[in-house]
Parts: structure tokens; C-alpha cells; sequence
């Protein structure tokens, strides 16, 4: 959610001859995939000069002066409503009253009421219903109290509470600030000008080269360089990171939607997940990443959304291999009332290594002495800064808001963690997780998910169940048909039907059953029947047609493989019913209303 994109080149130039504006409208869309209602930008010359919009950045774009509009540097922002509707008025940037600074902000400011109240009473005027706007106005009051600029936004910075990645622009002044404290800020170091933003696409056309910021760190970010600092003014030391992505990795490469392209990019990125992990002529599995964890006590997964999905799973693999595991969501986990101590292993699974709610569960966890792992897609993140350990996905860039490669690439992640955390790890299983790309291929190639979308996009509802593995499927398969498509969907185990779901069922509530050919075939498919007597329409995903065909009236069929990596494939099938249902309902696939692709507040 919210995107914040900064630039100052020295003057009004950028790299390849354009205008600070040109930066931040491609800053813009490059942060669009995040979730949004609003979007805006300020340019800092003689006087601040912004321009807002609701809507998407192509309305902004629109509602941009003819001739030019330029800056010495400037700030940007989409904005996902907490404080206030979607409006005009309540887009960043903000203004002081003299119009002397613009601002844009990511996070929640908890104490904004009291804030407000007390610099209303000293005469300040408000022209939004945010929280953020405070935070003009108090930068306000410290420049008419003598402070210069970095002082100034410092004061400003230092009353806030809650969470933020703030930046602001001064007129007559090329540096932009910037301060964080949980919530995501990256510096992009270029050859003609220096970057700010909430996450790397929003400048990776322009340079790879990125300084992460800390909780706590302030920048300023001028022409002739950036100068981090801590809370007290001291220059930290900091160390530029080279990102591999390419920045075309971060186009559609001619597909309709991000959405089908990543479902489609699922065999590359699990090759990149396994690459150099697994030994298939030794039959083993070794993760560098997590070469020095060692590791005795349970194990306690944390996680929000298709995360947590991914997180059953990797909880069910453990305890097969006979290790204590749990899985909470991220949100209601309190590592002061749960049992967890330096003895616990905490891991923290998050595409972005920034979601509020695991980021506080994590930090929780390591209050009270317990060792953590993030499980994550972005280098550089909070979440592998501040863990123990870090164990990457490789999944590469996701842009749409819907997870799909990165909840394949986490479930292969977590099968390869459950074998080195458990020490287990057969020939056959080996080969199952080398063969595992190909499979997933061949799913994408045969795959008739596209006539079931067809036959069922009128329902009144749907409904997923799968058993052991395939029950944390059931849920993303759930999940992804509710985002979107905005149809009701629910998933559950199996074995609940009976406990209550079976009462909505009717003849217009397709049931979608992952029946492995396992120990757990027989129970799922007496759950097949229970459905079919209803006359609710089934779809069977499985690698067994024979078993259940003649109780289906579609399936959807999978290779053959380890009963463990069944799900991967079925999910497969899952994600591609859901976008052809999206598809033919004409939602925006890429940008479910509502949803935001980072999560980054509670």
C-alpha cells in the first residue's frame, strides 16, 4: 500500500535528458501494482508546486499543466486511504500553510489527533482529513523558530508516533529529505541524480545501485550525494547494495494481465528457488542461507494472507518430519502470552519482507530471546535486516497484487527448509523437487481451467476443500477467486464440510476437491459425494482421474509426484480458474479494488 517515489538530479535533469517530473509519473506507475486511490506529485523550485488527483496516475497525468512543469527536485506519492475518503484534497503531497514544504508519508501517525488540536490552536489552517498533514505544519513551526531545514524535519520527525517513511521537499532547496521508522525507504544511487522510494521498481529504470534505510535513519538526498544519519545526527556508514532485477523482469512481456505473466514465469522462478540447493546425484538438500541455523526447539511460523497459507504448509511438513510446528497469524500473535523462548525457532514468511503485522510479530519474537528466520523475497528488506537468518525465494519481481509465483516459490522454500531443519531429505524426494519445474509447465500447457471458468462464472459462491497438504491450498484457492474476481469463496479441510459449509451448498455453489492419490484419497472423495448427493457441481484438481472421475463433472488434472508437492501443481490449476473467472467478469485483475500489494501498516 502507499508508494512514495523522490528524485534531485541537479537542476532539472535527469539521466536520459528529461524533467524531474518525467521521474517521479515513471516512480508512479512503477509503484502502481501496490495498491492506490490517489497519486500526486510536488516539484520544488522557487516555490512548491503540486499537483493531486483521486483516482489512478493516468487521471494525475491528465490534470498536469500544459507547457512545462519543472523542479530543482521532487516528491511523489500514491496514496491507499486510512485517514479520510479517497479525495482530492486527502492525496499527498501536503502543505504548510506558506507553502514553503510539501511532504508525502507511508504509515500510520497515532498521536495526529493531539498533534492537530495543538497546532489548530496555534493557527495553523488544515486542508484534509489525514494524519499526515501534520507533518508540514510542524516543520512549519520549527523553520519559524529559527531551525533550518534538516533541523526542522527532524524536529517535525522526532514528535511522530507510529509508523512512517516520510520524505519532503524545500522551496528553493534541490535536497529532498527523508526519515523512516517501520515502514519500508530505499536510496537510489545514480550517475546524474540520486532516488527515494518505498520499494526498488519504482526507480529500477534508472539505476540498481540501493541503500536500505534503517528504523530510525534519516537522509538527505541532494545532487552531490545521499548522507544517512541516526537520531542523534550522527553519519551512519552504509553500503550500496547492486539489485539483480532487470527492469524489463518488471513488464508484461505481452500478456494481458501481470497477473497470468507471473503465473505463467511459476517453472522459471521455482528453478531460481531450487537452483544450487539441491543435489539430485547425492540426494541431498543444503541451503546456504541458513548454513549456520541451528536449531532444537519448535518451530513457530508467522504470517499474514497467502503467507500464512504457505505457512500451514510448511508447519504440515515439519510436523512430519517430527518436529514440533505451529502457524499464527502474524496479526494475533504475542510473543509476551505465547509460549516462546530462546529455545523457539520464529519464522517470519512475507513476500516483502516489509507486512506490518509479521514485522511486529518478528520483532516480538526477538524481544524475548527467540531465534528468527525470514522467509522472503527482497533482499535488503526489514525482514531479512533484522532476522537471525534470512532464506530468500527467488521468486524476482511480483507485480500483481494477487501472489502467485511467490506462493509456489514459498512453498518450495519451505519444503526445502523442512529438510534441513529435520535432516531429512530422500533420493525420491529429490527427484520430485528437480522435476517439480517441468511439471508445472506442463500443467500451464494442458491445463483446461479455462472452460471450467466458462462453465461456473455465474455462481452464487465457491467452495475448496482439500485434506493434509492440499487443506492450505484450499485456502489460497479461496482466496485468490475472492481477490479477484469479488466473488464469495470459501476454503476449508475437507473433513468441516460436514461441520457447517454443507449447508450452503446447492446445485449453484461449484465445490473445486484436491484429491491426492494418497492416505487421504478415500476420506476426500466420501467428501466428493457428500457434495455430488446436493447436487453442487464438482471439479476435481488430482493426480488420479481414475479415482474420481465419474463423481466430477470437470477435472483438472496434475502429474504424478511426491504427495508433498502435489499442492504446488493443483494450485496451479487453482490460480489459473480463478483469473479466467476474473477474465471474463471483466475485473481488474492487477489491481483488485481494495487491496494493496504491500502491507504495510496494522
Amino acid at each position: 500500500m502507499c508508494g512514495i517515489i523522490g528524485y534531485t538530479g541537479g537542476g532539472s535533469q535527469t539521466p536520459d535528458g528529461g524533467d524531474v517530473l518525467d521521474v517521479l509519473m515513471t516512480g508512479l506507475s512503477g509503484l502502481e501494482y501496490r495498491g492506490y486511490d490517489s497519486a500526486g506529485v510536488a516539484l520544488a523550485n522557487s516555490s512548491i508546486s503540486v499537483h493531486k488527483r483521486q483516482g489512478e496516475v493516468s487521471a494525475l497525468e491528465e490534470a498536469l499543466p500544459d507547457g512545462s512543469v519543472d523542479g530543482y527536485a521532487g516528491i511523489g506519492h500514491t496514496r491507499w486511504s486510512t485517514h479520510g475518503p479517497p479525495s482530492d484534497a486527502n492525496a499527498h503531497p501536503h502543505t504548510d500553510c506558506s507553502g514553503t514544504v510539501a511532504v508525502v508519508h507511508n504509515g500510520i501517525i497515532e498521536n495526529y489527533q493531539v498533534l492537530r488540536e495543538e497546532l489548530e490552536t496555534a493557527g495553523h489552517t488544515f486542508e484534509s482529513e489525514t494524519d499526515t498533514e501534520v507533518i508540514p505544519h510542524l516543520i512549519e513551526d520549527a523553520l519559524e523558530a529559527g531551525a533550518d531545514r534538516e533541523s526542522a524535519f527532524r524536529r517535525a520527525v522526532n514528535r511522530l508516533e507510529g509508523s512512517y517513511a516520510v520524505a519532503a521537499v524545500f522551496c528553493e532547496s534541490e535536497t529532498v529529505y527523508a526519515a523512516r521508522h517501520e515502514s519500508p525507504l530505499v536510496l537510489g544511487i545514480g550517475e546524474d541524480g540520486h532516488y527515494l522510494a518505498s520499494d526498488v521498481p519504482a526507480f529500477i529504470e534508472y539505476t540498481d545501485r540501493v541503500i536500505y534505510l534503517d528504523d530510525g535513519e534519516f537522509a538527505t538526498v541532494s545532487p552531490s550525494g545521499v548522507v544517512v544519519t541516526d537520531e542523534r545526527g550522527t553519519v551512519v556508514e552504509t553500503s550500496i547494495e547492486t539489485i539483480e532485477w532487470d527492469p524489463e523482469d518488471a513488464g508484461k512481456s505481452g500478456y494481458d494481465h501481470y497477473m497470468l505473466k507471473e503465473i505463467h514465469e511459476q517453472p522459471q522462478a521455482i528453478r531460481k528457488c531450487l537452483r544450487e540447493r539441491v543435489n539430485e546425484m547425492a540426494g541431498t538438500i543444503t541451503v546456504d542461507d541458513l548454513a549456520d541455523l541451528e536449531s532444537s526447539g519448535p518451530v513457530q511460523f508467522v504470517a499474514c494472507g497467502t503467507s500464512y497459507h504457505a505457512a500451514l504448509y510448511g508447519a504440515q511438513m515439519l510436523r512430519k518430519r517430527g518436529i514440533s510446528a505451529q502457524c499464527f497469524l502474524a496479526s494475533e500473535y504475542d510473543a509476551d502470552s505465547i509460549p516462546v523462548g530462546e529455545e523457539t525457532l520464529v519464522v517470519g514468511v512475507t513476500q516483502s519482507g516489509e507486512t506490518a503485522d509479521t514485522m511486529s510479530a518478528l520483532r516480538g519474537a526477538n524481544r524475548v530471546g527467540a531465534t528468527t528466520v525470514a522467509l522472503t523475497n527482497v533482499v535488503g528488506s526489514s525482514a531479512a535486516r533484522e532476522c537471525d537468518h534470512a532464506m530468500y525465494i527467488r521468486a524476482g519481481p511480483e507485480i500483481g497484487v494477487a501472489a502467485t509465483k511467490t506462493f509456489a516459490t514459498q512453498q518450495v522454500a519451505l519444503a526445502l527448509f523442512s529438510s534441513v531443519l529435520s535432516g531429512e531429505s530422500s533420493q525420491a524426494f529429490v527427484e520430485a523437487l528437480r522435476d517439480l519445474p517441468d511439471q508445472v509447465q506442463s500443467v500451464l500447457d494442458n491445463s483446461t481451467a479455462r472452460e471450467v471458468a466458462r462453465a461456473y462464472e455465474d455462481a452464487d459462491a465457491y467452495f475448496f476443500i482439500g485434506r493434509g497438504y492440499n487443506a492450505p491450498v484450499a485456502l489460497e484457492g479461496a482466496l485468490k477467486m475472492k481477490e479477484i474476481t469479488y466473488k464469495h469463496a470459501e476454503g476449508f479441510a475437507a473433513g468441516e464440510l460436514k461441520h457447517g459449509p454443507l449447508a450452503l451448498v446447492t446445485e449453484r455453489t461449484p465445490v473445486f476437491a484436491m484429491v491426492s492419490d494418497d492416505e487421504t484419497a478415500a476420506k476426500t472423495l466420501g467428501n466428493v459425494k457428500e457434495v455430488e448427493a446436493r447436487d453442487a457441481p464438482v471439479v476435481a484438481i488430482t493426480d488420479s482421474r481414475e479415482t474420481v472421475e465419474r463423481y466430477a463433472d470437470f477435472v483438472l488434472e496434475v502429474p504424478e509426484t511426491h504427495p508433498a508437492l502435489m499442492p504446488i501443481l493443483a494450485n496451479v490449476q487453482l490460480q489459473l480458474v480463478a483469473y479466467w473467472v476474473a477474465n471474463r467478469l471483466g475485473r481488474s485483475i492487477d489491481k483488485p479494488r481494495n487491496l494493496a500489494k504491500s502491507v504495510t501498516v496494522e
